[in-house]
């Protein structure tokens, strides 16, 4: 077999070198990698989503005295407030004849009324308390009702327990650091996109898209973003961290050139390696909240589908929640750890352009590569470590259930599963 030196050898003949060693036969080069998800049955059956959550489903803001619609894990929900302010969350569908809820109104306090021949329904447990149209003395109450959801309000959102069992604490849930904060802001975006909310989770936490398709957005336009990295993920608690080993700025391919996102108007990185806030080469001036909480990684995930990006100076969520198959409700939220004059002045930045260019042009990249992602069957490459140990996590169940499997703490370095030779995943 004819070697070549690598240190005196031209490009050509460098990179000649190179795909000779990782060459495949045809067949194995066509090959569709992992045809399915069968190696992770509760994720491949997750579809329409996960149950015994809590989801985000609407700005607190928007549900008012009139009833709204939603539709979270293939189910029809119907909110409303009752008069004491508290939102409550019923199926959206009258028993009578299949007519959705949250097309009537409130005609007694309390109460939510079907638009086609006024059955009128508790919103406090869904009972059946009077038929408009059959008079006071209707023998229809007290022997029909309609599901009824438990709901809570944290951070902005009203959320809606979806399961087969009584929720557990939504302060259980919640990132810990937003169970008892100080004062903070909150901006963000809500909204129906196409594509499977897993691939969305897979999305956010994945290691090699950013760098490449995120170099485009308005928001990272005058930032230098890095060509490539080396990651392992650890676990910690309910979380997984994606962990930078080694961050490389720009990289000489073997007879192709050098490729850097480097320009002469973007701001170069503060540091070039070593653990900082965000994916930009980090801050002089951090957040002491978000510094304080010490986190592994700036870029963490925990079931159902809870995305956390820690930045210099506010902490991104992105909660994925399934609408039905095939369609997520994009739940996107800035909190920046502000009160007083600063946290005016993050409101007047966030609705002057931080909301149009983070939330809007930026997130919308993913949602246009997730729309147009046809996964499985697919070919993983060495990054894909993150999507490996997410559907891992999934796996494992639902840590919230009483008899679920415990949360442990793991500091080791997940893995195992991927093939991280410079022949990449199968």
């Amino acid at each position: 077999m004819t070697t070549v030196d690598e240190s005196t050898a031209s490009a050509s003949d460098r990179l000649d070198a190179v795909m000779a060693r990782r060459r495949r036969g045809g067949d194995a080069k066509r090959s569709t990698g992992r045809a399915d998800w069968a190696s992770w049955p509760t994720y491949d059956a997750a579809d329409a989503g996960l149950r015994n959550y809590w989801y985000p489903v609407e700005w607190s803001a928007e549900v008012g005295r009139s009833p709204r619609a939603v539709r979270v894990c293939g189910e029809d929900v119907m909110l409303q407030r009752d008069g004491d302010g508290a939102v409550h969350a019923l199926r959206d569908r009258c028993p009578h004849r299949g007519v959705p809820l949250s097309m009537g109104k409130e005609e007694f306090p309390g109460t939510v009324t079907c638009p086609y021949h006024a059955w009128t329904f508790r919103l406090s447990d869904g009972e059946l308390v009077a038929v408009i149209t059959d008079g006071p003395d209707s023998p229809m109450c007290g022997k029909v009702s309609v599901q009824n959801y438990p709901t809570a309000e944290a951070v902005g959102l009203v959320w809606v327990f979806v399961g087969d069992r009584e929720p557990h604490p939504l302060t259980d849930q919640l990132p810990e650091e937003l169970v008892d904060p100080p004062s903070y802001a909150v901006g963000g975006r809500i909204e129906d996109r196409q594509g499977d909310w897993r691939l969305y989770a897979e999305n956010g936490f994945d290691e090699g898209h950013a760098k490449y398709l995120h170099r485009t957005s308005y928001w990272r336009i005058f930032k230098m973003m890095p060509t490539w990295n080396v990651v392992h993920i650890e676990r910690h608690g309910r979380w997984i961290y994606r962990i930078e080993d080694e961050r490389h700025w720009d990289a000489e391919f073997p007879g192709l050139g050098r490729w850097t996102n480097d320009r002469w108007w973007k701001l170069k990185p503060k540091q070039q390696q070593g653990k900082m806030l965000g994916n930009t080469g980090g801050s002089a001036n951090n957040d002491a909240y978000i510094a304080g909480q010490d986190f592994p990684g700036f870029a963490s995930l925990s079931a159902p589908g809870v995305l956390r990006i820690a930045y210099p100076q506010f902490i991104h969520y992105e909660f994925y929640v399934p609408i039905e198959e095939g369609r997520t409700k994009y739940v996107g939220v800035m909190v920046q750890f502000k009160s007083g004059l600063k946290k005016a002045g993050f409101f007047a930045k966030y609705l002057g352009g931080i909301r149009w260019l983070f939330h809007g042009n930026f997130s919308e990249q993913d949602g246009w590569m997730v729309e147009a992602t046809d996964a499985p069957p697919e070919r993983l490459y060495r990054p894909d470590i993150s999507l490996i140990e997410w559907r891992r996590l999934i796996e494992e169940g639902n840590p919230f259930d009483p008899d679920g499997v415990p949360v442990s703490v793991d500091d080791n370095a997940a893995g195992g599963d991927v093939d991280t030779t410079s022949e990449g995943a199968t």
